[in-house]
């Protein structure tokens, strides 16, 4: 019986992680297969980009992972490349009444854990303090596992205040979409199952947040020094797509194969690429993106709703200057701006402080964001707009005049899937249909089940175990 020929569809994380345990069991003898990676472009890496200018080290997409969600982690150390792992430090800023608040210590993803620092902070009033403590009290929803908004579940548990000034930023954020809008289910699930088991959303998170886990922590470095939130690498994450590459046989990866179509042949499928060329595949893992997908299989009634599905386009926005150019000394990794604000940023990253790594001697480095739903024309406008635009709002909020030293501005269209509610449900049900219908696909990647890196290493494994 021949050898199965099975092809990764995308050379980003996703498709790069997929092939690596692809073969890792074909070299073990686990799997009797062939595979390979086509990647349309002529690059591999999809979001993850960084730039070396100057003696900088500028992240074009991500600029790190995270430290709980170990699959990434525990990939960085099976290639060798753990002593390039750093950790993020600490102290995060909100934007408030035109000022930067430090935000709440002990505020977990905005959730206040700790009674003092919420208590005293200026980004509420008393009496915004006083509904988010009716969280205490209040009964758990009647949602129970339904799916609900985002802003929903926050704004019943603690109240519009503490939501508009201090979640939404937080949280819509990571997604650059509405938070009235997005699937708790499909993006923070852990939120509804702590109210689940907890009844209080504070409660329950003190309770979480003091718990002995039996995850070991990350130790980093000869002295181990534990690790924070995030971490990175110091060569940039670029270098982890780089060591994937070269651990990977070169002929197995083929660049510049932009698949434009799938047919049905025998047991398998046929596909078809922009450049005329075609190639059979007993199986196919597809991590292309919700929109490219619906696509390729359009002409499926039940594809309608993967083909409605909204992304957001954004951009990242990396500005160098002379230490001298910061007014004020700088404590802490950025800040976020509530929507209501006004600004055209999103955020602000102090990266040469969150990141020593990234900056030289003397140097600062700043990455702004742009673009989120509802507000995507300025990713459209072009690269001195737009710096014009975050100068602007940093001379504002920071007090920065001086011109920079260097600036790369990062497009990223329609590169953030909006989960929206009833996301993971149509997700099942397309999935379903379509494995009625092509049994050897399998959909995954950052359109699916998680955004983040981890999330996506997570859905490669998962796809080739099934394998």
């Amino acid at each position: 019986m021949a050898e199965e020929q099975i092809a990764v569809i995308g050379g980003g994380i996703t498709g790069l992680a997929a092939s690596y345990e692809l073969q890792k069991k074909i070299q073990s003898g686990n799997l009797d297969a062939q595979f390979t990676l086509y990647e349309g472009s002529g690059r591999l890496g999809g979001v993850i980009r960084t730039d070396y200018t100057n003696g900088f080290v500028i992240e074009q997409g991500p600029d790190s992972f995270l430290t709980r969600k170990r699959s990434m982690y525990n990939l960085v150390v099976e290639l060798g490349l753990e002593k390039e792992l750093v950790t993020n430090q600490s102290g995060a800023y909100i934007l408030h009444q035109n000022g930067l608040q430090r935000m709440p210590e002990g505020a977990v993803m905005g959730i206040p854990t700790k009674l003092r620092p919420f208590l005293t902070t200026g980004l509420f009033s008393m009496k915004g303090k006083m509904r988010a403590g009716m969280d205490l009290f209040l009964l758990r929803g009647k949602a129970g596992h339904k799916d609900q908004s985002v802003g929903a579940f926050f704004r019943r548990r603690l109240g519009n205040e503490v939501v508009d000034h201090l979640i939404e930023p937080l949280l819509s954020g990571i997604y650059a979409g509405r938070i009235d809008n997005l699937s708790l289910q499909a993006t923070f699930p852990q939120f509804q199952e702590i109210e689940n088991k907890h009844r209080s959303l504070i409660l329950g998170m003190r309770n979480v947040s003091g718990s002995k886990t039996p995850q070991e922590p990350v130790f980093l470095g000869e002295m181990k020094k534990p690790a924070n939130m995030f971490l990175t690498l110091r060569g940039g994450l670029q270098s982890l797509v780089e060591r994937l590459e070269k651990e990977l046989d070169e002929k197995s990866v083929k660049k510049n194969k932009k698949l434009i179509r799938i047919e049905k042949e025998g047991r398998g499928t046929r596909l078809h690429f922009e450049d005329g060329s075609d190639a059979y595949a007993d199986k196919v893992l597809l991590t292309a993106r919700h929109h490219e997908a619906y696509e390729l299989f359009k002409e499926m009634d039940f594809m309608e709703p993967m083909g409605k599905v909204p992304s957001t386009s954004v951009a990242t926005v990396a500005l160098a200057y002379d230490s001298s150019a910061m007014k004020k000394p700088l404590d802490g990794t950025g800040f976020v701006i509530p929507k209501m604000a006004g600004y055209t940023i999103t955020a602000c990253t102090w990266t040469h402080h969150k990141w020593e790594h990234t900056a030289p001697e003397g140097k600062a480095l700043l990455r702004a964001y742009v673009g989120r739903a509802g507000e995507e024309e300025i990713v459209s406008k072009s690269d001195e707009q737009i710096v014009e635009t975050v100068r602007r709002d940093l001379k504002e909020i920071m007090g920065i005049e001086a011109e920079p030293e260097l600036h790369l501005v990062t497009r990223w269209r329609n590169a953030m899937p909006q989960y929206e509610v009833g996301h993971r449900e149509r997700l099942q049900t397309i999935e379903k249909k379509l494995a009625a219908e092509y049994p050897h696909v399998k959909l995954l990647g950052a359109s699916y089940r998680g955004i983040g890196l981890p999330d996506c290493i997570d859905q490669a494994v998962q796809a080739v175990n099934e394998i």
